[in-house]
């Protein structure tokens, strides 16, 4: 597929599920979401039955997404959909980690190929502050379960934010012993237009990938260690998507930096969204989107949902908006 500005699209988020069982206060407010009837909500065969058809228009990749995706019931039987649809070549999942221990092994034996596991704080009384309810424990059991049953490659996303003071050097150290790739992630102000994510942040928050990277390399060379090094266009892990990948000499793994909002990537991009409640989102930081929820649930034909991808393909913006405004829908609403 080809889009109007003339991006190859090929790569398909989906969010399985807004629920979760943390409450990130980026993510979602301390209460959860408001419920929504069942009704509303894609069910597992409907989301199979989409990626048969956009594996059709040219979806190679397939990330799943929640709010939570392991508390989806029928995680595991939609991942062994995906992996065995003709034209799928790769099956993704991004997780809190917290019930990854126990699903690993399925998960993998599914088909499901690697994961990316969000940390964003290595101080455990601070990630019990973000996470509202979470231990940081809990999330070095899920990255050890990734790693025994051969997860590849095992990815760790860290949302940088200035008023938290994170340790990016300690982050970048769990690259150097053990196959882990660090990515920071720019604060994005998703859902602030919709009265904000409870996190009290701004965009003043927003960390510049360039600033992460320099205050790692000046903690290193306090330590005697040298710099992180520049890996190349294909030195970077399974995935890369828009990160951009360095290294410490000799380390296992390394350091990625998605820079959403310094750095545009938006002439690249080559992904769409559907949400939970059956929605095609052309942009993760834009309100367009386009209903496939009744097209897929009222008997029509597969030309009719073949036609609506089109129309969400038609409407891909040229970059996402940088005003800081903000979308109406949350994050876990989205599913990142």
């Amino acid at each position: 597929m080809i889009d109007h500005l003339g991006r190859g699209i090929d790569y398909l988020r989906i969010s399985v599920t807004d629920k979760c069982n943390m409450r990130c206060i980026y993510c979602m407010p301390e209460e959860g979401v408001p419920f929504r009837p069942h009704d509303e909500m894609l069910r597992i065969e409907e989301i199979a039955r989409f990626v048969r058809i956009a594996a059709r228009c040219g979806i190679r990749k397939v990330r799943l997404t929640g709010g939570e995706p392991l508390v989806k019931k029928g995680i595991v039987d939609l991942v062994r959909d995906i992996a065995q649809t003709p034209g799928i070549e790769d099956v993704s999942l991004t997780t809190n980690g917290i019930l990854l221990p126990q699903m690993a092994g399925d998960l993998k034996e599914a088909g499901l190929n690697r994961v990316n596991i969000s940390m964003d704080t290595l101080d455990p009384d601070q990630f019990h502050y973000v996470t509202r309810r979470g231990h940081i424990d809990d999330v070095f059991r899920a990255i050890d379960a990734s790693l025994a049953v051969g997860f590849d490659p095992v990815k760790i996303n860290a949302v940088a934010v200035r008023s938290l003071h994170q340790d990016f050097y300690g982050f970048a150290k769990l690259s150097i012993d053990r196959p882990l790739h660090v990515r920071f992630i720019e604060y994005m102000p998703v859902g602030e237009s919709s009265g904000g994510s409870g996190a009290g942040w701004t965009e003043e928050d927003t960390i510049p990938a360039e600033e992460i990277r320099a205050i790692i390399n000046e903690r290193a060379a306090e330590e005697g260690h040298a710099p992180l090094q520049a890996v190349g266009k294909d030195g970077g892990p399974a995935g890369s998507g828009p990160a951009v990948y360095y290294t410490f000499p000799g380390a296992q793994g390394t350091v990625g930096f998605i820079s959403a909002m310094s750095n545009h990537f938006c002439a690249s991009c080559n992904r769409l969204r559907l949400t939970a409640d059956g929605k095609i989102r052309p942009c993760l930081f834009s309100d367009l989107e386009v209903d496939v929820r009744s097209a897929l649930r009222n008997n029509s034909d597969d030309d009719a949902v073949i036609a609506i991808i089109g129309e969400a393909i038609g409407i891909k913006p040229k970059e996402h908006d940088n005003s800081g405004a903000g979308t109406v829908r949350r994050m876990s609403q989205i599913g990142g």
